[in-house]
């Protein structure tokens, strides 16, 4: 049975074929296409300051799929087509990487195996996700906090400092 994911896309490395953080973005995002994967909707992609260590700007976006790929089955997709793309396992966390996708939303609602948490835990608390997220599915609600993107997104930003 097909069901629906959000995922979030990271870069913040050059590809040497593909080029700059935001063409390998786009680069994976055909690549999922392709599989047994259907992107329904991209993001446009966004540019964000690193957490962690890292100084590299990062490129950000996010997209909505449609796959008959259970969440554990998608996660293994997922990372197939981030080391692809030269993501390297083990290592430093917070590292600079070519590419990272995370799954954060799945439309059967939550999730929970050793390997995976859906929705993604971080999520409410990261502008550079829900930005990108806030642009392709607005409403969609986060099964746990009962909260729709537009408002967490919403709730974010009146915390920023400055803002």
């Amino acid at each position: 049975m097909r069901t629906s994911f959000a995922i979030a896309l990271g870069s913040n490395m050059r590809h040497p074929h593909h080029g700059a953080p935001a063409q390998l973005l786009r680069a994976a995002l055909a690549a999922l296409d392709a599989g047994p994967v259907q992107v329904l909707r991209a993001s446009p992609i966004l540019t964000s300051r690193p957490i962690g260590p890292s100084q590299r700007l990062y490129a950000n976006g996010a997209a909505l799929i449609e796959t008959d790929l259970g969440p554990e089955a998608l996660l293994d997709h997922l990372k197939q087509l981030e080391r692809h793309f030269g993501r390297k396992t083990g290592g430093q966390p917070w590292r600079a990487r070519p590419l990272d996708l995370d799954i954060l939303l799945w439309s059967d609602g939550a999730f929970v195996s050793s390997r995976l948490c859906i929705p993604h835990k971080e999520l409410a608390k990261r502008a550079f996700v829900l930005a990108p997220l806030a642009q392709i599915a607005p409403q969609w609600r986060h099964p746990i906090l009962n909260l729709c993107i537009a408002h967490l997104k919403a709730r974010l930003d009146r915390k920023a400092p400055g803002a």
